[in-house]
């Protein structure tokens, strides 16, 4: 039996970086899985914000009239793929008339610009988090990935996903699943 074969799907799922991750795009990372398939998988980082950007400057940008809701909220790295494209994930409460993933049962993911004009107008989800770019996988690389200790998952709790505190987000995670990050090795083995 393959690990492919052992895990089912993660759709909705966290995927928290060991704490040796090799590439620093991912080191102490925390991504909410948005879809997986044996075609491969994407998610969202949910806890490395853009410093420089806020999602009033997208809209400006993209000529969406932001009302009450374009402020200070901040926008996220997504992910180093398609680092120009926007992504939303939130609460199941939205629905966008073009397109919305379901990702899980709290969950979903709009990635059309009709969901920012919706926030915009006050008429956009409950809860939200707006990325540019995604982390992808291709067929059983992720897998592949989680076998050799790269990556914990976890069950994604809203308030970790859209809570605002970034930095405690990765802590939270692991100790979501009853882990101390302190003493947390990533050197463990393989049942």
């Amino acid at each position: 039996m393959t690990i492919s074969d052992q895990m089912s799907d993660l759709t909705g799922k966290l995927l928290i970086a060991m704490p040796d991750m090799p590439d620093p795009r991912f080191q102490s990372s925390v991504i909410f899985l948005c879809a997986q398939s044996g075609e491969g998988a994407m998610g969202l980082i949910v806890n490395k914000r853009v410093h420089d950007v806020q999602l009033g400057d997208l809209m400006e940008q993209l000529s969406i009239p932001k009302g009450d809701a374009g402020g200070a909220h901040p926008v996220y790295f997504g992910g180093p793929v398609e680092s120009s494209r926007g992504f939303v994930l939130h609460t199941p409460d939205y629905r966008s008339d073009l397109s919305t993933l379901d990702a899980g049962a709290a969950f979903s993911m709009t990635a059309t610009i009709d969901i920012l004009e919706d926030i915009g107008a006050g008429k956009g989800p409950e809860r939200s988090l707006v990325a540019l770019g995604y982390a992808g996988w291709g067929p059983a690389q992720l897998e592949a990935e989680i076998a050799a200790n790269g990556w914990l998952i976890a069950d994604a709790d809203p308030d970790i996903v859209f809570g605002e505190e970034d930095g405690q987000k990765w802590t939270m995670a692991l100790r979501s699943m009853g882990i101390n990050p302190a003493i947390l090795s990533s050197s463990g083995g393989n049942a």
